[in-house]
């Protein structure tokens, strides 16, 4: 269940890692038990049956009840056991992953959340003009939402597949496995953008790092320019680009 704590309203991003995931698939306890006669429900609990008059007939999507108390209860096995493995992480409250000119970069795999085996976390900030490489990423697909700002997303497919969209705060993009794609900071405030991958292990190939690691005269042989001109190209991964 997902419950608000305080007296303001609260906004959460749900991410899965299956494009299959349907809400007519989720399992509802209050629509269960309101499809279950009362006879089953009060020898199931040893009650009797009057004490499921007024229960919910259909799933209770949203229910609306008091402020929780700070300290929770305790349920009605007693006191709770901790899995082995934490559910939680700080994401923004540590350092970023790694820091640019032109912004940051927040990144939650299972490497550093062991029970996140089958997706990664990423908040990317960019700062005007910014952009966040051409690259692709070979192990999962990418979702994007755009917390704030005004975002330029590219997408390129094999066989001439290119798209551009714009996104804006509240809008979702969607890259598929494989697809080389870019983020570019279109507004003039900052960006922040968080993404989602269906993997526990981030792998991304940066254009910028796969050009480098190609020979000179093979670039200038595919691309028919002189060897000169990939000599100025950046002999390392750039990442994140800032304003020119």
């Amino acid at each position: 269940m997902l419950e608000c704590l305080g007296n303001e309203p609260t906004h959460f991003i749900l991410i899965f890692d299956n494009g299959y995931f349907s809400e007519f698939g989720t399992f509802s306890i209050t629509d269960w038990i309101g499809h279950t006669p009362k006879p089953l429900l009060a020898k199931n609990f040893g009650l009797p049956d009057s004490a499921f008059d007024g229960f919910p007939k259909e799933e209770v999507y949203f229910a609306r009840g008091a402020v929780p108390p700070e300290r929770m209860p305790e349920n009605l096995q007693g006191p709770s056991v901790s899995p082995p493995e934490t559910h939680k992480f700080r994401m923004l409250a540590g350092a970023p992953h790694a820091v640019f000119k032109g912004g940051r970069e927040w990144r939650i795999d299972s490497t550093r959340f062991p029970i996140s085996t089958t997706v990664t976390g990423v908040i990317l900030d960019l700062e005007p003009g910014a952009l966040r490489e051409l690259h692709w990423h070979p192990n999962a697909d990418e979702w994007q939402y755009v917390i704030e700002g005004d975002l330029s997303v590219t997408m390129f497919g094999s066989h001439g597949r290119f798209r551009t969209e714009q996104l804006n705060a509240g809008d979702v993009g969607y890259i598929p496995q494989g697809y080389g794609h870019s983020i570019e900071n279109v507004g003039s405030k900052p960006s922040r953008m968080l993404i989602g991958f269906n993997t526990g292990i981030y792998q991304a190939i940066d254009l910028s790092a796969w050009i480098a690691s190609n020979p000179v005269d093979v670039l200038a042989t595919n691309f028919g320019k002189p060897p000169s001109l990939f000599e100025k190209f950046p002999r390392k991964d750039v990442f994140i680009s800032p304003n020119q």
